[in-house]
């Protein structure tokens, strides 16, 4: 029967349902399962010719969570040096910004992290 010998430190299944103290505490820490984690891409923000200021900053202000004057020093660093990394996120995340900003005629590109 489950659980009977758990006084006796012996772990036993438990098919009640919930897990007995003894059985949860003994499981050892290396058979955990650390989830998944999602390949990682760079969103970058290039320079062009053709966009103001004022609608790179509000662009970038509606489509992130960053904020207005992280969305600044971007767009500057974009317009001096030619390109920004704007955020890190996963692939999936990183490909709507990049269709965003394209529907708003602003260049980004994604890479792998």
């Amino acid at each position: 029967m489950a659980g009977e010998d758990a006084s006796l430190g012996i772990e036993t299944e438990n098919h009640g349902g919930s897990p007995s103290a003894t059985a949860t505490a003994k499981k050892p820490a290396s058979t955990k399962k650390k989830p998944k984690q999602l390949p990682r891409y760079k969103v970058l923000l290039h320079n062009d010719d053709v966009n103001p200021f004022d609608h790179v900053i509000r662009s970038i202000r509606e489509l992130t969570p960053l904020s207005e004057q992280d969305a600044l020093l971007r767009t500057i660093e974009a317009h001096e040096s030619g390109v920004s990394l704007l955020l890190v996120t996963h692939k999936e995340r990183a490909e709507l910004y990049k269709e965003q900003f394209t529907s708003v005629k602003i260049t980004v590109t994604i890479e792998p992290e």
